[in-house]
């Protein structure tokens, strides 16, 4: 018996072709991220970008070097000096030339794998000639957009549930708002996913191989190599012959460390070896001792009328999710599919492979089952048995316990004062701290340029103090219709002295952080911020607000 180290993760497949290992390659970092089938989603999608200024084309930057399938540019702009003086993608020969021509000319070049085009037309022009444009893209991302075109541009997309991503840079500041009607978290990826290992309620075949291993009466050499999870099992038959359920509180998980201490071997001078495996069992106490049974949020999404009350419209997520709360209510026993991984430990080769092999093959007789009810499901309703695929399907099982479904807020909603999250804005208020002053401001700046024509700051120095004074103006009318205090006069001073100008840094930091929720959009990995997110390179802090 060798001791090893086994990794939970299956070793990924040889490259079938040429091709697919010089993608693989080209690709590496981000497949570890998202995998295979993300990345197909990615390179499955197409971007629509409003307005080619330094936030729009960095955030293009970072969606096509991971390889997006398509882009558009819709800007009826010609570049100016302050274009090239903040964009990396012009320079001086892109002065008088259409814009978004010369940022997309440019951002072909970062990866030949993805295909650009771009409207010389302003995004007004198409939504009153042809208002159907924008339902063609995976996601629609806008910047420098007067407020009425915006709000007119967001209730299309609402209509039609495509995410819309607004950004914009001013000064220091930075801005993100996302509009999704209804979005899918297949997985979440969170940062301490909790183990499924069923010690408190196991399987069958599990059992029966926990039964098999006798810690009394092993060698010392077996003792010191059996893994965790059998250790962890066996001090649990244990506690549960004095106790009606495992540990829960701090007490209990010290008494039950205790436990398992008893259980290991005592060298020649009475003194307890020094095992390692029994040292992780001592660890693994908090973390491996969890109670199966169906979180909240899962049980929210069970309970959800679109699970219970399929349609033949039902998005394939609405299937997946009904076949799994039926196999929960029967085969399941109250439990969800197994997930069938194991966490790293110290172990002999030859058990390691057999507890792994018992997980394995219970996660793929938990996933065939929810397979059996997906096409039953389907075919009761009329669709068709190919929509959803075994392999969605063990997908779906894998990460169950971690989806998610996220409903939004309209554009429209938010800046309807009848529908707006006024409490939101004035809990954070409290705070003298709070980046949710700058939302205000920018809201005034807006209505500012929808009054005036240019933006506050914008024209010259001369004009600075009058432009203060309107601002003032404008942001007073607007916290008078929200009945919301606030007093905020050094930022209104600062948003003037920025005068709409851009960073390039900011810009930057924006554009990639807007690319990555784009992401998050197409491939429905990872969890999507709700839905404000403003950026102070002032102070260098970020906040959320779900407006």
């Amino acid at each position: 018996m060798n001791l090893v180290f086994m990794s939970s993760t299956t070793p990924s497949p040889a490259p079938k072709s040429p091709e697919q290992s010089e993608k693989s390659k080209k690709y590496d970092r981000q497949l570890r991220l998202w995998g295979d089938h993300g990345q197909s989603l990615l390179e499955e999608s197409s971007v629509c970008l409003v307005n080619a200024t330094a936030v729009g084309t960095e955030l293009l930057k970072s969606l096509v070097l991971p390889g997006i399938g398509s882009f558009t540019i819709v800007d009826g702009k010609v570049a100016t000096g302050e274009d090239v003086g903040s964009n990396f993608f012009l320079d001086v020969g892109s002065i008088g030339q259409p814009r978004g021509k010369e940022a997309t000319e440019r951002l072909l070049e970062l990866n030949t794998d993805v295909r650009g085009d771009f409207i010389n037309e302003s995004a007004e022009h198409i939504l009153r000639d042809n208002p159907d444009f924008f339902s063609n893209f995976s996601v629609v991302i806008a910047n420098c957009l007067p407020e009425r075109v915006l709000i007119v541009l967001a209730e299309k997309l609402w209509s039609q549930n495509i995410p819309l991503i607004v950004v914009r840079c001013y000064g220091l500041i930075g801005y993100i708002r996302i509009q999704i009607k209804e979005h899918f978290v297949w997985e979440a990826h969170p940062d301490a996913p909790i183990l499924d290992l069923r010690l408190d309620k196991p399987f069958p075949e599990m059992e029966k191989y926990m039964q098999s291993q006798d810690l009394q009466t092993m060698n010392k050499k077996d003792h010191s190599h059996t893994p965790y999870l059998v250790i962890l099992y066996k001090c649990l038959m244990e506690w549960l012959q004095t106790h009606i359920v495992p540990p829960t509180n701090y007490r209990e998980k010290q008494e039950f460390k205790e436990l398992i201490k008893t259980a290991i071997l005592l060298n020649e001078n009475g003194s307890p070896e020094d095992e390692e495996n029994f040292h992780e069992a001592l660890r693994a106490v908090n973390t491996s001792l969890s109670t199966t049974k169906i979180p909240e949020s899962i049980s929210a999404i069970f309970n959800d009328a679109n699970c219970l009350n399929l349609n033949t419209k039902s998005h394939k997520f609405w299937i997946l999710a009904r076949a799994v709360k039926e196999f929960v209510n029967a085969e399941g026993e109250g439990a969800l599919p197994l997930k069938g991984a194991l966490p790293d430990m110290t172990s002999d080769t030859a058990r390691y492979v057999a507890l792994q092999k018992i997980f394995s093959e219970k996660a793929n007789k938990d996933a065939e089952l929810v397979y059996r009810r997906v096409r039953q499901l389907s075919s009761e309703l009329g669709m068709n048995l190919e929509l959803i695929s075994e392999s969605e399907v063990r997908k779906f099982c894998k990460h169950c316990r971690d989806i998610r479904v996220q409903h939004g807020t309209s554009i429209a909603a938010e800046y309807d004062i009848n529908q707006a999250n006024v409490q939101e804005i004035v809990s954070n208020l409290g705070n003298p701290d709070s980046e949710i002053a700058f939302y205000i401001i920018f809201r005034g700046v807006d209505r500012f340029y929808s009054e005036h024509g240019y933006y506050p700051g914008a024209l010259s120095n001369d004009q600075m103090e009058t432009d203060i004074s309107k601002l003032k103006t404008c942001i007073n009318k607007l916290v008078l219709e929200y009945n919301i205090p606030f007093a905020k006069d050094d930022l209104i001073h600062e948003i003037c002295r920025f005068g709409s100008s851009e960073l390039p840094s900011v810009a930057a930091f924006i554009g990639g952080c807007a690319a990555q929720e784009s992401i998050k959009l197409i491939t429905g990995q990872y969890v999507p911020i709700e839905n404000v997110l403003i950026y102070n390179a002032m102070s260098s802090t970020t906040s959320s607000f779900k407006l």
